[in-house]
């Protein structure tokens, strides 16, 4: 039945038009055409200049036969060409898929198969792995190369046509559609899978809109901002801050090689006032040379993801006078989908309660419409008591369509009208979530949970590490006991035993580590700690002994 509300009053394109961040920048090109869009090495080019090249792209694609659901595939580094892509390859209704650029070529060609990619974009870094990749590949795509004058490296071409000359013909006012629907497919993104293959994570143009629209809330993003890439664009589409710098007229900083020099060089010459990273990426920028971090003088916000950054990032990155968010999400969730809020109170207090505070994974972002921890088989949320363990869950407009071809694991993650993370975590009374593993680490030892995390706070108290990680090792009496990796500082010498001993002053004894490993630990292109590859080492080192 119909309300007065209903009658004579027709939703039309005058007063509904789907979400899409493709409207950002049109906009932007518009209002502020000659501010900078890209800088790269000894190139800055204008959000006109940019939205035209975008518009070019999208008709060469458009003319080659991409349309709506169809997969355009990128192999690229944080260039201008990756931020053209995200714009360009949806105006055509095609879906963008950014690959990992640490894969292997096998895992690769599954992607390129599962999707059944149309085109690939190729940077020539890696036209070995995915030459490899294309052999192995089912599908055969139009392969375009992308020429980067910063790149120093001897990798030769692998497509038919270079994407200069690709895109030098398109229509640079190519008359791109909104899509027909918000729920329209607009990025493609696969999980880092460590058994089997990885699932392909979908995500829509109502989502996208929205969680790039939340970045600018959450993180008080003014106009024109400053944004330096040391987040890889393609994890998670860069958490969506492709679009979102479109929406502000801000500015994108390329980098094609993390590295602290860079880094702090680009802050320097572009005045860069945001920047996003793993907590590795900050503790190198912590632990960076003095001389290296000085003639920094106006403010730098930095965004962290992560389970826990360490009180003694938290304390080094407040020293360089950078200002510390720490954002929480999944590729599920485009990224960061909630934050520790940080509340005025908490900059009063000294930096261990500070650590404790800011550490926690938070609340929903502006436009989640929730997170909440709950227990999966009653579904009912756990006490806010900081101490009942329940799995973290997410609802909303910023969650993923589903899983690509996989009607069971979609079915399975949205069980109970909730998106399962399969992090496990308590709520604090205040209302804010706090991670304390994912149920894969929990480590069990002669039936008690021990989190890793727990641990691993621990660990990174000791002044001499950089990085560390806790796994199970097998037990033949306990089951499983911590088994400690550690990256130490350059320089810095410290003991397995001293390490022990350190733990032990803090931790229950069950809880303290029976082994520690000293080495550079395996990380993925984001800077996350691969514990899947330490798992497995544990184990071997637990069998030969």
């Amino acid at each position: 039945m119909t309300g007065i509300y209903d009658q004579g009053l027709p939703q039309t394109p005058a007063n509904f038009v789907p979400l899409t961040p493709l409207s950002f920048i049109a906009r932007t090109a518009q209002v502020y055409p000659l501010r900078p869009a890209v800088i790269h090495g000894s190139l800055t080019r204008n959000w006109r200049d940019t939205y035209a090249r975008c518009r070019q792209l999208a008709s060469r694609l458009a003319q080659h036969g991409v349309g709506v659901g169809d997969t355009v595939a990128v192999m690229l580094p944080n260039i201008p060409a990756m931020v053209e892509a995200h714009f360009g390859i949806p105006m055509t209704g095609a879906v963008i898929n950014a690959l990992n650029t640490r894969l292997d070529a096998a895992a690769i060609a599954f992607m390129l198969d599962h999707s059944e990619t149309r085109v690939v974009l190729v940077d020539q870094e890696f036209s070995g792995v995915m030459r490899e990749a294309l052999r192995l590949a089912q599908v055969t795509p139009l392969v375009i190369d992308v020429s980067d004058a910063e790149y120093t490296g001897n990798g030769e071409a692998v497509g038919s046509v270079e994407y200069e000359a690709f895109i030098a013909t398109g229509d640079a006012q190519f008359a791109w559609q909104h899509p027909a629907s918000e729920w329209q497919a607009i990025a493609l993104g696969y999980t880092s899978g460590t058994t089997g293959n990885p699932k392909g994570v979908v995500t829509h143009h109502r989502g996208a809109y929205l969680n790039a629209t939340s970045n600018i809330v959450v993180w008080s993003m003014p106009h024109f901002a400053s944004y330096l890439w040391t987040l890889p664009m393609f994890h998670c589409n860069g958490w969506c801050f492709p679009w979102t710098l479109a929406a502000i007229a801000g500015t994108n900083v390329c980098l094609r090689k993390v590295e602290a020099p860079a880094i702090f060089d680009a802050i320097r010459a572009h005045q860069v006032t945001h920047f996003c990273g793993a907590p590795i990426v900050h503790s190198t920028l912590v632990n960076a040379p003095h001389a290296m971090k000085q003639g920094i003088s106006h403010k730098v916000s930095a965004l962290v993801a992560g389970a826990a950054p360490p009180a003694s990032m938290i304390e080094g990155v407040e020293q360089l006078g950078f200002d510390l968010t720490h954002v929480y999400g999944l590729t599920e969730v485009y990224g960061p989908a909630a934050v520790c809020a940080k509340q005025p109170e908490w900059m009063d207090a000294d930096i261990g309660e500070r650590a404790r505070l800011m550490g926690r994974q938070g609340v929903a972002y502006t436009l989640q419409e929730g997170i909440s921890v709950m227990d999966p088989d009653t579904m009912r949320e756990v006490p806010a008591d900081g101490e009942t363990m329940g799995e973290i869950m997410f609802r909303g407009n910023i969650v993923m369509k589903g899983y690509l071809k996989n009607e069971k694991a979609t079915l399975d993650a949205f069980a109970g009208g909730w998106f399962h993370t399969g992090d496990l975590a308590v709520l604090h009374p205040d209302g804010y979530v706090k991670i304390k593993d994912r149920s894969k680490d929990i480590i069990i030892s002669g039936g008690e949970n021990i989190s890793s995390l727990e641990v691993e706070d621990v660990i990174y108290r000791h002044p001499a590490v950089l990085a560390c990680a806790v796994v199970a090792a097998p037990d033949p009496k306990w089951g499983e006991t911590p088994c400690a990796f550690v990256e130490l500082k350059e320089g810095a010498t410290v003991t397995a035993a001293d390490m022990i001993a350190h733990c032990r002053a803090s931790l229950a004894g069950f809880k303290t580590p029976r082994k520690v490993v000293f080495g550079v630990l395996p990380k993925t292109s984001t800077g996350k700690i691969q514990k899947f590859m330490l798992r497995e080492q544990a184990k071997s080192a637990s069998a030969i002994e």
